[in-house]
């Protein structure tokens, strides 16, 4: 059987390439080696599928560290904007929460995957789900088409390899793609976990003393072994049995992951702000007066309306400060101590979970080999890439689905206009 195109991965990217595709007339198969299509969409943003963010593209890019400055053609093609559009035009209302996040008004993810699928079966894209793929077939510097595992050929003018990077792997992400594209002689950058919880082996974590303990609007910084800050995030975080958690925490994993390779370090320290928007001079005044107002009472308990309780005695302990200590017997030495320790208390990091668990891949095929205004090899003729095979990354928050559907529409677009002879 010939195809135009052959879309292999029926995640996020490879069913925006089916529908772009397939809408310029190409005739399109879709491969898949699970039963369902659109997994990781479907337990995207909590299960309620964050399908883009409504940011300004400047900033958007700014919110893909890793080589957003690549989608600049291709969102170009199909923005943030666009993938709004699509949705809401097949009568799915979207919304926006918080950082210009955009969910369904129904709240559920399989809203998303369910419309399109669907769109993608109504363009007449034929579709193989139980079918993986065991390689992707080259001659003569052009692709000619893929070799399912069960011995079947399809003969094709382009494949779409959208099949994700090595993350969230029972959705089906375990890095199939990779050899596909070093067969055709692409590199693939070093794959690493992002988006990621952080480890520790700090006496406080392990003692599990500040497990479950969430910490609202702090801000949390990276530094390197020189001392100097590499990257702050404020928001949100979560203290857990192994380490740490929570948006701000997945955004400056990928900086603990390379300043511990880079400075080839067994712990990277983080210290967290519980009061970013006060100065170290303005905690310092505020607890004093505090404690002045009640100077029978314990500091320990005067703070703890001020402060998260669960961290006050360890907080108390790093300055040096008996937790039963009364504000006539501090001195002006610990009181600066507190307070620089609330500005900047110290987590030593050793690692992060594992790739598999994290939300995202860092590395893949390597941009500099992928052509951005189409997402075709520059090495083999009529092979395309997007999505997470390629390395780009994002924090979470609507960036890397958007980098996904965005890959996908410009791929198939492009692709299915090569194949017909409308370039």
């Amino acid at each position: 059987m010939h195809y135009d195109v052959i879309v292999i991965g029926g995640g996020s990217s490879g069913l925006m390439a089916c529908v772009s595709a397939s809408r310029l007339g190409a005739k399109v198969l879709l491969v898949d080696k699970g039963d369902k299509l659109g997994r990781k969409l479907g337990i995207s943003g909590g299960g309620r599928c964050n399908v883009t963010n409504a940011k300004d593209l400047d900033e958007l890019i700014k919110h893909i560290p890793g080589n957003g400055r690549f989608l600049h053609s291709a969102l170009a093609v199909f923005s943030n904007r666009d993938i709004i559009d699509f949705f809401e035009g097949m009568g799915i209302r979207l919304k926006e929460e918080d950082n210009g996040r955009m969910f369904p008004v129904s709240d559920k993810a399989k809203t998303v995957v369910d419309a399109l699928v669907n769109k993608v079966r109504s363009q007449q894209v034929e579709i193989r789900v139980n079918s993986p793929v065991h390689d992707v077939l080259y001659n003569d510097g052009r692709v000619t088409g893929v070799r399912l595992k069960n011995g079947e050929t399809l003969t094709c003018g382009a494949v779409i390899i959208a099949v994700g990077g090595k993350s969230v792997p029972h959705t089906g992400s375990t890095g199939d793609g990779y050899a596909w594209a070093e067969n055709a002689g692409h590199t693939i950058t070093e794959l690493y976990p992002t988006e990621v919880p952080l480890t520790s082996n700090e006496p406080f974590i392990r003692s599990k003393e500040l497990q479950g303990l969430s910490l609202r609007d702090v801000a949390l910084t990276v530094w390197n072994p020189k001392g100097k800050p590499v990257i702050k995030h404020e928001g949100d975080m979560i203290f857990t049995h192994f380490g740490l958690s929570g948006p701000i925490v997945l955004r400056c994993s990928q900086y603990v992951v390379k300043a511990r390779k880079q400075f080839k370090v067994p712990t990277v320290t983080l210290t967290i702000d519980l009061k970013p928007q006060q100065g170290v001079d303005e905690v310092y005044s505020h607890t004093y007066a505090l404690c002045r107002d009640e100077p029978k009472k314990a500091v320990k308990n005067v703070l703890k309306t001020y402060l998260p309780e669960r961290m006050l005695p360890l907080i108390m302990k790093l300055a040096g400060v008996k937790e039963d200590i009364t504000y006539d017997n501090i001195s002006k030495q610990a009181w600066n101590e507190l307070a620089k320790l609330t500005k900047a208390f110290p987590v030593e990091i050793n690692g992060t979970l594992s790739i598999e668990e994290a939300f995202v891949t860092g590395g893949g095929v390597n941009i500099k080999e992928v052509d951005p205004r189409t997402m075709q090899s520059k090495l083999m003729d009529g092979l395309y890439f997007c999505g997470e095979v390629l390395d780009i990354h994002g924090y979470t928050g609507g960036y890397n689905i958007t980098a996904a559907f965005s890959t996908g529409f410009t791929a198939g677009k492009c692709a299915a206009e090569r194949v017909k002879g409308l370039q």
